[in-house]
């Protein structure tokens, strides 16, 4: 878990709880006992189970195989609807920054999220899609971003399969758990974590295009993710790499270097080609006008005889 991630969490745990001066007072690097378990532990490249049942907004029996479904890339996230902090700061923060995201949701990717309550029914899931799909503004699709709710056994299974640790606190009634979406690809394998409720519009789009294996975004999206730039986990986000940019570089310099001795060859071979012409019509021109001057000399001669 990073130091932001870590600071968020104990600031909302302290909120959320109630706690005493002594909690209030943590270090970023400490965590108190009702944060054990409670974190991010990166599983990339494993499989989402698709086919755990949940319950949608509207009340539909549902399996996450129907939001993966292999045609877009998925941004997953783990929340609950009556968390009093953290899940509206990771939410909001995740629409703050698609906005400014030249995709449409519902077309080049899609979000799914999943209530980590077990006591939470659909009514309560569509109130709060309706609030964020408002704030998120837009033409988006009426199937768009489903809010999703379950049992405990398919939620844990989920938050298990996917590394992320949350646990309930019976004093307060609430749950203690981490600031993180997921991005996963459109085969359902884990393609990268962001822990934290900021999220900058290029590392978004970065992390969709990256997921979608290129499929999403533009020529250039592609260029400058896959040439250009790499994701820092510490950092938490898309920084440029010297390596990809040097590799880039000498690429293109080795591309322009054959390419101008290939054009200098070129230029050389019709140079040569042009000289051979020109003697070759100088040479037949000597013997014509050679050959037309003796040929009167000859009828000259023999006239005269």
């Amino acid at each position: 878990m990073s130091v932001s991630t870590r600071i968020i969490s104990c600031g909302v745990l302290a909120a959320c709880l109630g706690s005493s001066p002594a909690a209030a007072q943590l270090l970023a690097d400490e965590l108190p006992k009702e944060l054990d378990g409670v974190g991010i532990v990166q599983r990339l490249d494993e499989r989402v189970p698709l086919e755990l049942e949940f319950v949608d907004h509207e009340g539909k029996a549902v399996t996450l195989a129907e939001y993966v479904s292999g045609e877009r890339p998925v941004i997953l996230t783990l929340n609950y609807y009556k968390c009093p902090m953290l899940c509206s700061l990771t939410l909001n923060g995740l629409i703050d920054g698609l906005r400014d995201v030249d995709l449409r949701l519902g077309d080049d990717y899609d979000i799914v999220t999943v209530s980590i309550n077990p006591d939470e029914g659909p009514e309560l899931a569509a109130q709060n899609r309706r609030g964020y799909l408002a704030s998120l503004g837009g033409d988006v699709s009426p199937s768009a971003w489903p809010f999703l709710t379950g049992t405990q056994e398919n939620i844990e299974a989920l938050a298990k399969a996917i590394g992320f640790g949350y646990r309930f606190d019976e004093q307060s009634g609430e749950y203690a758990h981490t600031a993180s979406i997921t991005f996963v690809t459109p085969d359902g394998r884990i393609s990268k974590y962001m822990n934290d409720v900021l999220f900058p519009p290029q590392d978004l789009r970065f992390a969709v295009v990256d997921a979608s294996n290129g499929k999403v975004g533009t020529l250039i999206d592609t260029l400058l993710l896959f040439n250009c730039f790499q994701w820092d986990p510490e950092a938490g986000s898309f920084v440029p790499s010297a390596w990809k940019i040097m590799r880039l570089g000498g690429t293109i310099t080795l591309v322009l270097i054959v390419g101008g001795i290939l054009f200098l060859l070129r230029l050389e071979r019709k140079g040569r080609s042009g000289d051979h012409t020109g003697t070759t019509h100088s040479s037949s021109g000597s013997e014509t006008d050679s050959g037309g001057s003796s040929d009167p000399a000859l009828q000259t001669g023999g006239l005269q005889a």
